[in-house]
């Protein structure tokens, strides 16, 4: 940031728009103002912005900059803090950072989110939380179609990602499901408007051997619009305003959330061949099942398979072996959902009803399996009956 009081004398002042945008159009409205050598402008715009957002810290931190500007030339964020305030400076700037990049790093309208290969017809949202960016993408499932609806800055854990252990203030990476919600009123402070509870530690979690719980998208201290980026001890942290907007949206139970650190947008084409190798999978797993190839299902699992109860894949597969005795079964598949892990360990997270049809017994059954890529070749490392 610079500028001198010389720079509004260049130029006659703009009346500002004031309006309840959100605080990185906001920001951005001003950074374009002090480039423009509008510095009355920028102040304006800087004053709508903490009386939009009162309890916003860095929109007070930015106006007191534009405020010294009318003196002296300002070369840095945070030029009017005193000394003794560097630790919070530090985190007020890392959180300038993240914000001002979301503006030109938003996907384009043409690509769509690697991660969402293909939801459920009554999977009506997904989150998206790219940790690396410090954002949160919010997405509209609505005629097979994924639309971008809005996206958010996050907060996550003190230490980043990747969380292998409770008290390691992490936050996890992985496929999640929104599991409930915890109204502001019955918690204490520091959640805000309330919390959104995820079904951390999932299967694949399990079978990794990651443990810890509590795992939450949550709100702010009423006194605290946002949060620097790392500063929780695991969760993921919005403002309440954003949080609002979230509870409103998601369906417990039904809304998946995915957190990496390697959120990618695809063309369409590229989104239907990665679906057309995940659907092939569980194809391939289907025709072995309804075959009673024994010998090919296992060979789809991975060696290190573990079930959510710690069993390996002979266990499982006996125990889920329908009707041992029967010559003849139908085994179909339907109301799929497939995501792809938004990280650097590639995984497949596939959701799907399994319906057996053995004479005229039927059985039905709602199944998650994880693939992941060992080599060459994915294999099923984790497994669930839901």
């Amino acid at each position: 940031m610079g500028g001198t009081a010389s720079y509004a004398a260049k130029k006659p002042a703009r009346a500002p728009v004031v309006r309840k945008a959100n605080p990185e159009e906001l920001l951005s409205d001003i950074y374009k103002e002090l480039s423009q050598h509008n510095l009355r402008v920028a102040q304006q715009k800087a004053d709508a912005l903490v009386v939009a957002y009162p309890n916003f810290r860095l929109g007070h931190l930015v106006r007191g900059d534009i405020l010294l500007m009318h003196t002296r030339e300002v070369g840095v964020l945070g030029a009017a803090v005193p000394a003794g305030e560097a630790s919070k400076l530090a985190d007020l700037r890392r959180e300038a950072a993240v914000r001002m990049q979301a503006e030109p790093g938003r996907p384009s309208s043409a690509l769509l989110p690697r991660a969402l290969m293909q939801m459920r017809k009554d999977q009506r949202h997904a989150l998206i939380v790219d940790a690396k960016h410090s954002r949160l993408y919010l997405y509209e499932n609505r005629n097979d179609q994924i639309r971008l609806l809005s996206d958010f800055y996050v907060s996550q854990g003190k230490l980043g990602i990747n969380k292998l252990k409770e008290g390691d203030m992490r936050t996890p990476v992985g496929v999640y499901y929104i599991i409930g919600h915890l109204p502001g009123v019955k918690l204490p402070d520091m959640y805000g408007k309330g919390a959104l509870p995820l079904d951390y530690p999932n299967d694949w979690d399990k079978a990794q051997g990651r443990s810890g719980s509590g795992i939450w998208v949550h709100g702010t201290p009423p006194e605290t619009f946002s949060r620097p980026p790392l500063s929780t001890d695991g969760c993921v942290v919005v403002s309440n305003d954003d949080l609002n907007t979230l509870t409103r949206t998601v369906e417990i139970g039904k809304t998946p959330i995915l957190i990496g650190d390697q959120v990618e947008f695809v063309s369409k084409e590229q989104m239907e061949r990665d679906l057309r190798v995940a659907s092939s999978l569980v194809e391939a797993w289907r025709r072995d099942v309804e075959n009673r190839d024994d010998a090919g299902l296992r060979a789809l699992y991975s060696p290190r398979f573990k079930s959510a109860a710690d069993e390996d894949v002979n266990a499982w597969l006996d125990k889920n072996r329908f009707l041992p005795g029967a010559k003849k079964i139908s085994v179909t598949v339907s109301e799929p959902s497939y995501f792809r892990q938004p990280s650097q360990e590639e995984v497949i997270v596939s959701n799907f009803t399994q319906q057996i049809v053995v004479g005229k017994y039927r059985h039905a059954v709602r199944k998650k399996q994880y693939w992941a890529k060992e080599g060459k070749s994915w294999k099923i490392v984790a497994e669930s009956n839901v």
